[in-house]
């Protein structure tokens, strides 16, 4: 009786009713997050530290034999790490002769063997156990225990609420008896005591010392976990999404700094990111804490691991479907930008064949250009050639009075006769090689019965090159007349009699216009 009234004085001087949540970011859970991913990278890191600290240990007890000490060393390594070895060890401290305190074994035994499901067994152990026998020393490590034990049993008993409501209890009054004989200053006491807050409802008082242990727990990576943990249920309860994402993640670094396998809030968390619809995260760490658990041996974690897989399974498979369609609509649109491209591609290269066809008559042009101004320099100089034979001629035949015969000469059309031909010729010559089937396009516009027939050696008779002329753009009947030294009425009779054999005599002249040259 009076170790309780003792106890509820040091509870309700130990705290203030009032204390302040501590306010998370959403980015400080964010960076968390990505902080927990960071240590899931390197965990086998982690675990390869522990194991090598293991490894040591056994090695002194190949050396030198089992003891006590060395014993709950190492089962306390295994612990959470590798139950069934550390069950093992425990066994083995039990039937050693090297280890008369059998104590600590039996009540390491109980407190683990309900992580194997083992609950009768687990309890037969810790009521066999007298209280009033336990030495004084052991008796926190007895409580502890108890509480740890009963724990497990109530957080495995979530399906039956009166064996869950019962296991609480027990825990509770194993905890409470346990801060009667821990020291006020240690870390244990104040962790203790916030858990028993915890569960007793006063969040206030919980957070405040909870927070106080992580702060001050200087590497002791399982108390920090699990304080972590209980503050993450206290956010969640309060309905800080953020502070319990944060809270949770933190204990999930603690337990894989500490290379613990039995990883619950690794668990939660995934199973809660899953519902905000972080399936990626969610599968990854849901997996890992399934085969944290395997490893560890912890076939109840195993159990509650895996109910969650398969919803997380049909998430990833929806979300590689979902990927794949995604795929396969930038597949059809790559198609229709690869036929896009190709089209553009053949309308670009018809257009450069257009281009090369259009730079070829170009030069053709060009050229045909610069034969016809060959052409019409040659004429010119012809002309003036013979401009100068005939002021020559003139000349002697008036120095020499010979006046009557020049008259004579003028007088015959000798001299103009010759002059026209030489223009019809190279004007037939110049004009064909820029009209090379001018006489067949001619003809194609006539009747078949009206033909136009050239003589032996012509090359354009009188019809053609009027009809050439107009091609020419020079139209006027005058002009052509000027030109080929015809009188005005010569050139409309030529001009009437030839439209006269045209298929179409309203439309013949323009049929006419529309010949084009060929390059």
């Amino acid at each position: 009786m009076k170790k309780s009234l003792l106890f509820a004085l040091l509870v309700a001087l130990s705290t203030a009713d009032a204390f302040a949540a501590v306010e998370i970011s959403s980015q400080t859970a964010q960076r968390s997050l990505a902080a927990l991913d960071d240590s899931i990278a390197h965990r086998i890191d982690f675990v390869n530290r522990r194991q090598r600290k293991i490894d040591n240990y056994i090695n002194t007890l190949n050396q030198e034999g089992p003891s006590e000490q060395l014993l709950l060393a190492i089962s306390e390594q295994y612990t959470g790490f590798n139950n069934d070895s550390a069950l093992h060890y425990l066994e083995m401290g039990l039937k050693s002769d090297a280890c008369p305190d059998k104590l600590p074994f039996a009540l390491g035994r109980a407190q683990l063997l309900p992580l194997s499901g083992l609950f009768t067994p687990a309890i037969e152990i810790f009521n066999s156990i007298d209280v009033d026998m336990v030495p004084k020393d052991k008796l926190p490590l007895y409580y502890d225990c108890g509480r740890q034990m009963y724990s497990y049993m109530a957080a495995f008993s979530a399906g039956d609420q009166n064996y869950r409501e019962q296991f609480t209890a027990k825990s509770m009054e194993c905890q409470r008896q346990l801060l009667e004989v821990l020291p006020q200053e240690s870390l244990s006491y104040k962790y203790n005591l916030g858990e028993f807050y915890f569960f007793s409802g006063a969040k206030g008082r919980a957070r405040a010392l909870l927070e106080y242990v992580i702060d001050n727990a200087r590497g002791n990576n399982t108390v920090i976990a699990r304080a972590a943990h209980h503050l993450s249920s206290i956010a969640h309860s309060e309905g800080d999404s953020t502070a319990y994402v944060y809270y949770l993640t933190r204990a999930c670094i603690a337990d894989l700094s500490a290379a613990t396998r039995e990883m619950a809030a690794l668990q939660e968390l995934g199973s809660y990111l899953y519902t905000r619809g972080d399936v990626d995260r969610a599968y990854t760490y849901l997996t890992e804490a399934l085969a944290s658990a395997v490893e560890c041996g912890a076939p109840l974690r195993m159990i509650e691991s895996s109910r969650a897989l398969p919803i997380i399974e049909n998430a990833k498979t929806d979300q590689i479907k979902a990927s794949q369609r995604g795929m396969i609509i930038v597949l059809v649109l790559l198609g229709i930008v690869a036929m896009v491209l190709a089209i553009t591609m053949i309308m670009l290269r018809r257009e450069m064949r257009n281009m090369r066809v259009m730079e070829d008559n170009l030069r053709r042009a060009n050229s045909t250009k610069e034969v016809y101004i060959s052409q019409f320099l040659s004429l010119c100089s012809i002309y003036m050639d013979k401009l100068n034979q005939f002021c020559k001629i003139a000349n002697r035949k008036i120095a020499s009075g010979n006046v009557d015969e020049l008259y004579r000469l003028t007088k015959s059309g000798k001299f103009v006769e010759e002059q026209s031909r030489d223009f019809y010729e190279v004007f037939d010559n110049a004009f064909l090689h820029i009209y090379p089937t001018f006489v067949d396009q001619v003809n194609a516009l006539l009747l078949p019965d009206k033909q136009i027939e050239l003589k032996d050696g012509e090359r354009l008779n009188t019809d053609l090159r009027i009809l050439a002329f107009m091609r020419l753009g020079i139209e006027e009947s005058t002009r052509i007349a000027q030109v080929l030294n015809y009188s005005l009425n010569t050139i409309y009779a030529y001009r009437n009699r030839t439209k006269a054999r045209a298929i179409n005599r309203d439309t013949f002249e323009n049929d006419v216009m529309q010949i084009q040259p060929e390059y």
